[in-house]
């Protein structure tokens, strides 16, 4: 289920999140990385979801 989560997360980085931890501040972090920049929403997302 992880890879699953791994491959949302690079193609669009809150879902990843969201499958992982759900709505949660994680969820709303990584929607302003990713409004700043895709690179860093993707690396908190990948990040988020090893980290569990």
């Amino acid at each position: 289920m992880d890879i699953i989560r791994i491959i949302f997360a690079i193609l669009l980085p809150p879902l990843g999140v969201f499958l992982q931890v759900g709505i949660g501040k994680h969820f709303w972090i990584n929607i302003i990385l990713t409004l700043f920049g895709y690179l860093p929403g993707i690396i908190h997302a990948v990040y988020i979801i090893a980290k569990k």
